[in-house]
């Protein structure tokens, strides 16, 4: 099941607060390896870079992509399900990068044929990777690197649900927080992490 995100938490995720809606489905302990956890093993493998594609190591992270979708089936219920748009928070590539990776996005669309995905949030250029950037970017660099697709933005959603594999900073959760509410005033918009990160306390 998904745990929601309180207080005891927020020393973890910094730039989150008391008015940020977020649950998690694990936890995965920064530092230790696949064998550290199922948790651990599942991150690692959804991250696999693109150029593994096509070595024998590219089936588990085509493996960990279908466990993920299968995990949120899960932890949602049918009504969530069925009333919510699911918004993947976009990846560190643009889409004409070669090194783009639409794993959320593949995520998603397992949830099931009627669910309305969409990919809603751009990046306008790409960046570097967030877990291998010598300094993670904020909320607000992150926010001015977003716009909106125009294309995708009707009918205009009754509920968002912000979906990404690891809840670190909660840096993403808030950049698109901030547009997706200037762009649906009022709009309700909760994040759902497949994991959050967690200090290696040992």
């Amino acid at each position: 099941m998904l745990t929601k995100l309180d207080e005891l938490y927020l020393a973890h995720h910094w730039y989150l607060d008391a008015t940020d809606e977020c649950y998690f489905g694990g936890d995965y302990t920064a530092g230790r390896g696949y064998a550290h956890s199922a948790t651990n093993q599942l991150i690692h493998n959804m991250k696999k870079d693109i150029d593994r594609r096509g070595l024998p190591e590219w089936r588990y992270k085509e493996r960990a992509i279908r466990q993920a979708a299968a995990n949120l089936r899960d932890y949602l219920t049918p009504a969530f399900l069925a009333s919510a748009t699911f918004i993947p928070v976009p990846p560190s590539k643009v889409t004409s990068d070669p090194e783009y990776d639409d794993r959320m996005t593949q995520v998603l669309q397992l949830l099931g044929d009627r669910v309305d995905v969409r990919e809603l949030v751009a990046q306008k250029e790409s960046m570097e990777k967030a877990h291998t950037a010598a300094i993670r970017p904020g909320p607000t660099e992150l926010y001015n690197n977003y716009e909106i697709v125009q294309s995708f933005t009707d009918p205009p959603p009754s509920q968002v649900a912000v979906v990404d594999d690891l809840l670190t900073t909660g840096a993403h959760f808030k950049a698109m927080k901030r547009i997706l509410t200037e762009t649906y005033p009022g709009i309700q918009v909760v994040g759902i992490f497949i994991a959050r990160r967690v200090p290696d306390t040992e």
